[in-house]
């Protein structure tokens, strides 16, 4: 009895030593870390990076319609189409096909395609005890194992088109840049940044020319944008000095970002936790305010302005050059005499205008029509006229001064100027023919002409020939056949040719034949 008590009681001991054991190896194991790689580890296409408050995902995407892939950083969100990207690694060098993001021999991070092509993404300056880590700020950055603060690089010091909570924007340096289009994030024609002297003034260009500064900054922390106070709860605060600017969201938990879109517009965006949506707090500049934004003959469009859309469109009868700030070009010129006007309402007309004396419809439009150089008109506030090329065209405009532009165009449609290009080629093949008919005419008189200087080749269309008939007398002499002829003259021999006259060749006659 006592035995099998003493044997139930080591196999007690032995199990609980074996829990024991389990335990600990358990809570000795570290957890399984989906914010970090090291340096023998890799990220292949479709999997990610999450950061530790699961905000920022970093992984491989395909912007838009694109087919080509990218490493970027995005903001989480179930959604597909919410998602926003903030940051891209090789936003140049696109890949083909999938890929690996995965550290050198070097301590470099890299990216493979699957042709062996790689492009780096951050040097680690032949550290051995790095590792890469997406933060919660959204940073992504290649620090030291052992010492968390020291940080080698970080994807806030090589910015995107975000700009993002705690990203210092330097003077000289760490510019925004926008994306070509939505497919491509390649660096487009815009860029953002502190000014060339002073980093309390922000500035917007296009391909390097200036069109949009901010108010100087005087310590106010929403003096760079002014127009924010109108807002019920204020999104940010900045922070400058002469070097660098960087802001705050308000409140720290809202997530908050400046985004430079394709078109050069400088967005403020907030996302509503609640709703699952991005909101846009503001925009700077309004495309339609910016100087010449659609070119020459070029029509801006408030409603039109989203990252996705062109703000740009062109008028009836033009068409758009490869940029939209170059405007648009007539499909047909114009040909003075016959030209008509179209309709433009809700407009806001262009400056530079001429105004008349004439206050009627029909007088201004005749003012405009006997001028060749005229290529609008209005009625407004009087008859007003616009010649050469118009800028700052806008639809859609809520201040004054809002009406019709009639501006002039071709009279001949589209459909008409194709019936002038047939009519033009139908011409082109009656001249065509008409020369080779002359030719043809011209010739057979050649050689009509010919056979009359040879004349024993129209002597031979015929047996016989009547040499001569008195007009007078009514005589003749007999006649001969074209053989006996050839016969007497040893077949036109040129040793009995006599000589030549208007008639033709004379040659004499063998006596006896």
């Amino acid at each position: 009895m006592f035995g099998k008590i003493r044997f139930w009681r080591e196999c007690m001991l032995v199990d609980l030593l074996i829990m024991y054991a389990s335990a600990s190896r358990c809570l000795s194991a570290p957890m399984e870390r989906t914010d970090i790689i090291f340096q023998n580890q890799s990220i292949s296409d479709g999997q990610t990076l999450i950061s530790g408050s699961k905000n920022f995902v970093l992984g491989f995407f395909s912007p838009g319609a694109s087919s080509y892939r990218y490493v970027g950083i995005w903001h989480k969100h179930n959604d597909v189409s919410e998602r926003r990207v903030v940051w891209v690694a090789n936003r140049n060098n696109p890949m083909k096909d999938k890929g690996i993001l995965k550290f050198d021999n070097s301590s470099n991070l890299i990216v493979l395609d699957g042709s062996g092509t790689s492009f780096t993404v951050a040097y680690g300056v032949g550290v051995q005890d790095l590792e890469a880590a997406i933060l919660d700020s959204g940073n992504f950055v290649l620090r030291s194992i052992t010492n968390k603060n020291n940080i080698v690089w970080q994807s806030f010091d090589f910015p995107t088109n975000t700009w993002l909570p705690g990203m210092n924007i330097t003077i000289g340096t760490k510019l925004l840049t926008s994306w070509k289009s939505s497919d491509d994030p390649a660096v487009g024609d815009y860029s953002f940044g502190p000014g060339i002297t002073n980093a309390s003034q922000l500035i917007i260009w296009w391909k390097g020319i200036k069109f949009w500064t901010s108010t100087g900054w005087d310590g106010d922390v929403n003096a760079l944008i002014p127009e924010l106070k109108s807002i019920s709860t204020i999104p940010l605060y900045f922070h400058c000095d002469n070097l660098t600017c960087t802001y705050t969201p308000n409140p720290d938990s809202r997530f908050t970002k400046f985004v430079l879109d394709p078109n050069g517009s400088l967005n403020i965006a907030q996302f509503d936790p609640d709703a699952q949506s991005w909101t846009l707090l503001w925009r700077q500049p309004a495309s339609c305010e910016v100087s010449n934004l659609c070119g020459v003959f070029g029509i801006c469009n408030n409603n039109n302005i989203l990252p996705s859309l062109d703000p740009c469109q062109c008028p009836e009868g033009f068409a758009k050059q490869d940029n939209s700030r170059k405007g648009c070009t007539r499909k047909i010129p114009l040909q003075c005499n016959g030209d008509k006007f179209i309709d433009m309402p809700g407009m806001r007309p262009p400056g530079n205008r001429e105004k008349l004396s004439v206050m009627g419809d029909d007088e201004c439009q005749s003012a405009c029509m006997i001028n060749c150089s005229c290529t609008a008109y209005a009625v407004l506030d009087g008859c007003s006229l616009w010649y050469g090329g118009l800028t700052n065209l806008q639809e859609g405009y809520n201040g004054s001064g809002v009406g019709t532009l009639y501006l002039r165009v071709a009279s001949i449609s589209s459909s008409g100027h194709k019936i002038l290009w047939i009519a033009g080629v139908l011409s082109s093949v009656a001249f065509l023919i008409f020369c080779l008919i002359l030719f043809i005419w011209i010739r057979r008189s050649k050689n009509k002409g010919k056979g009359k200087q040879d004349g024993h080749h129209s002597l031979m269309t015929t047996d016989t020939i009547k040499l001569w008939e008195s007009e007078e007398t009514g005589s003749q002499f007999t006649m001969f056949s074209f053989s006996r002829i050839t016969n007497a003259t040893d077949k036109f021999s040129t040793e009995n040719k006599l000589g030549e006259g208007g008639f033709g060749p004379v040659y004499k006659w063998l006596h006896g034949s």
